[in-house]
């Protein structure tokens, strides 16, 4: 057969074959996802990168083949479907070594991509600020780097569709020791803007923050939107959301919290590309509670959610205060499965951010939970900083007030910061005439 070339580049308005290989190795204790299931996100992953998938091959293999990952018999199948189908990419549902990559696509001829790969393509077409290109760049670097050959190869192929999107020729056409530079620089850019925003999360202080968690395209876009009425991008494919997007949101009880949608997890996430955008996901671990969202409507729904408490486990942020939204409630139509649902998720809250229903109820919920993080304190304010008594207004709940010889007295729920914020005029040695509040007489204590 004729050869394909693995660097020419696809024209940018011509969507890739593809061909997606899997390994079935029978059902595996405590995993849910067959291979079918992990089949099916993988074409919609592919879709998302532009691609069009021509057919699928499984193996039903008990484990891998170090040269080839699948069977050689196998391969050989594949390189001829490859040529019948004018196939551009194969695309394996699994993660490979150099070695296998590098061994299939000489064998076949055309271009290799592992999920690990597609997902960080993906990641590429979906990063917008400076951090999120970082990111991606220094995690497709440390990727590639042990997928060199030779003293110095040209990665040129890079730049041209599906696996190849990112950093671009001209950073990529270099050899091994101005790659791990590249690492070294890309290491120190991230932490600088770490820092910069380490110090912009401490200016948010004052308010609580509440972070949108769950599987990819299961609504939280649509859903920050119904919540803050803003109008973040909303698109229905797979990681439709990478860089944070954190909008105000003002609560039943008049407390404004901040409200940030994060990237979304998937099956199969490596655990190097947890870390590599551990950047991003460090405002899910900042985070005062965690709102987790789920796809009431999908099939696999329960399975997405365990995914998504593997990913909390990996950011140590598994003990945060959780609240479990059941979106897309309007594309249900069994009953019974909601009912089922409502059994398996601790206290979900029952919404569909696309039409509004139940977002009262979510709001509701959020003000509870932050109301048993919120302080009872007494203020004594002078009749001229009505200002004060505004901020109150406008970041706690006044539960009382009373008007004294030369000052206002009111008492309200705060949050902790605003309270330190206030202290000044927490004043023990006033006169509270005939007040009585327990809340107070503690705070005379601690004081």
């Amino acid at each position: 057969m004729s050869k394909k070339s693995l660097t020419k580049p696809v024209g940018a308005k011509k969507k890739e074959r593809a061909i997606l290989v899997a390994l079935d190795k029978g059902r595996i204790a405590g995993e849910e996802w067959g291979v079918e299931d992990s089949l099916e996100e993988l074409s919609r992953l592919v879709q998302t990168a532009g691609g069009i998938v021509q057919t699928r091959v499984v193996q039903v293999r008990s484990s891998p083949d170090p040269a080839f990952y699948i069977g050689k018999g196998k391969v050989e199948e594949i390189a001829r479907l490859c040529d019948e189908l004018q196939v551009d990419v194969v695309i394996f549902d699994h993660d490979l070594t150099p070695s296998q990559q590098s061994n299939i696509e000489e064998k076949i001829g055309v271009k290799v991509v592992d999920r690990t790969q597609l997902i960080l393509d993906i990641f590429a077409l979906r990063a917008n600020s400076a951090m999120g290109k970082i990111q991606v760049e220094l995690a497709q670097l440390n990727y590639l780097l042990p997928r060199l050959k030779g003293k110095g190869i040209l990665l040129s192929r890079l730049g041209g569709g599906i696996g190849t999107r990112g950093p671009g020729e001209t950073k990529l056409e270099v050899d091994r020791r101005k790659i791990k530079e590249r690492i070294v620089t890309l290491t120190r850019k991230i932490k600088q803007i770490e820092r910069q925003r380490e110090t912009i999360r401490k200016r948010r202080k004052k308010w609580w923050v509440a972070a949108l968690i769950g599987y990819t395209n299961v609504g939280k876009s649509t859903l920050l939107n119904r919540l803050a009425k803003a109008r973040v991008k909303v698109d229905d494919k797979l990681f439709a959301t990478l860089d944070p997007t954190t909008r105000k949101v003002i609560l039943p009880n008049n407390q404004v919290i901040l409200l940030t949608d994060t990237v979304g997890f998937i099956n199969k996430l490596p655990h190097h590309l947890v870390a590599a955008f551990r950047a991003t996901l460090q405002e899910v671990k900042e985070a005062d509670i965690l709102v987790n969202v789920l796809d009431a409507s999908h099939p696999k729904v329960m399975e997405q959610n365990e995914a998504t408490y593997t990913v909390l486990r990996e950011l140590n942020a598994r003990d945060k205060p959780v609240i479990n939204v059941l979106n897309k409630i309007d594309l249900v139509e069994d009953k019974a499965k909601i009912e089922r649902l409502k059994k398996s998720v601790d206290f979900p809250v029952l919404v569909s951010a696309l039409t509004g229903s139940g977002i009262d109820d979510l709001l509701d919920r959020m003000a509870s939970m932050l109301d048993k993080e919120r302080v009872d304190t007494v203020f004594f304010f002078p009749y001229d900083r009505s200002d004060l008594i505004s901020l109150i207004y406008n970041e706690g709940e006044i539960t009382d007030r009373k008007y004294l010889q030369n000052e206002v007295m009111i008492k309200a729920k705060v949050t902790p910061a605003l309270a330190r914020k206030l202290i000044r005029y927490r004043n023990g040695r006033r006169k509270i005439e005939n007040y009585k509040s327990n809340d107070y007489g503690k705070w005379r204590k601690d004081k």
